[in-house]
């Protein structure tokens, strides 16, 4: 049946959501040294068989353009994306930074810098961003493993590059609407009715991609940040327990703002993190998905390599499936 997904025995026992205590940090089904969860799900098989039938002359481009100004946590006290030019053409040609003289008059010399929250634009969570207390997936414990600048263990760079079977949830499509309401929570029937109506199911090891339309709104930054439409809990839980290997959304949090959970202001990103192993992809661009219709495809994404870092920023793609 489109929508549910059936997973066997020895499948599920690798799925931390399906033995995941409230609020309790899960240890990892693939070992004590674990710290890239639910992303082992994806076997070289399973990137073998999604790439041979993958159409890499029709690419979808998943991510956005970073700019001054972009929506961003500045809200949450985070630092926004700043972009400033560190050498011009006449001002290396005035002060010979260089040191090349008369060169720089034929030498037209351009260079910038960047600076930025790590969870700008299209970027990808990784499982030391949330726990609970002091400890994170797989009880790394910050007393141990928190460095004076950067975690030490479950950071951006040692996730791998990601190659699997995507599937778009078009959520705001099921509801007839370009954007889903202010604060509207995306919960396991939404989920399970989009999937029934593409005619697609979610399998482990997927990217689920969740589209909200919330980037309709990414010209208009106010907008964009406020009250978001996202996953609940409950949306999160079928998520993790069909075997979800990645979770994406086309919002800033993912998640329903603010929370309706009592005592957690982030109920989906601890539940995902600390209890179901989950990375979390955001600010994902999903609107060609959703205008072409495609419900199934080949996904390849990597983030940069920040060791220890939070996040990283990644360019997702998307690519056709043929029959």
């Amino acid at each position: 049946m489109c929508g549910v997904n059936f997973v066997d025995e020895g499948t599920a026992q690798k799925i931390a959501a399906a033995s995941a205590t409230f609020r309790q940090i899960t240890e990892s089904p693939f070992g004590p040294d674990d710290e890239i969860g639910m992303l082992n799900l994806i076997t070289p098989d399973m990137a073998r068989s999604v790439v041979s039938r993958a159409d890499a002359g029709h690419t979808l481009d998943l991510s956005v353009d970073y700019f001054l100004g972009m929506p961003s946590f500045t809200a949450a006290g985070q630092p926004p994306y700043q972009i400033w030019m560190t050498n011009t053409p006449r001002g290396t040609a005035n002060d010979d930074a260089t040191g090349f003289g008369e060169q720089n008059q034929l030498v037209g010399y351009s260079g910038d810098a960047v600076s930025m929250y790590t969870h700008c634009g299209t970027h990808i969570d990784t499982l030391n961003h949330f726990g609970y207390g002091r400890k994170i997936w797989n009880n790394f414990d910050a007393d141990e493993w928190l460095g004076a600048r950067h975690w030490m263990c479950a950071g951006a760079d040692k996730q791998p590059p990601i190659i699997t079977r995507g599937v778009l949830l078009d959520v705001a499509a099921l509801h007839g609407v370009d954007v889903l309401p202010q604060s509207y929570g995306i919960g396991s029937k939404d989920l399970q009715d989009a999937a029934r109506r593409q005619g697609v199911e979610v399998r482990p090891g997927d990217a689920v991609l969740i589209r909200s339309g919330q980037m309709t709104l990414w010209d208009d930054p106010q907008a964009y940040i406020t009250n978001e439409s996202g996953v609940d809990r409950d949306g999160a839980e079928w998520l993790a327990r069909s075997g979800a290997a990645l979770v994406a959304s086309d919002n800033l949090s993912f998640e329903q703002i603010p929370s309706a959970e009592e005592g957690n202001w982030l109920p989906v990103h601890t539940y995902l993190f600390a209890e179901a192993g989950v990375p979390i992809m955001e600010v994902v661009d999903m609107e060609g998905l959703s205008q072409e219709q495609l419900y199934e495809f080949c996904f390849i994404g990597a983030g940069i390599k920040l060791r220890g870092a939070t996040a990283a920023p990644m360019r997702p793609l998307a690519m056709p499936l043929r029959d």
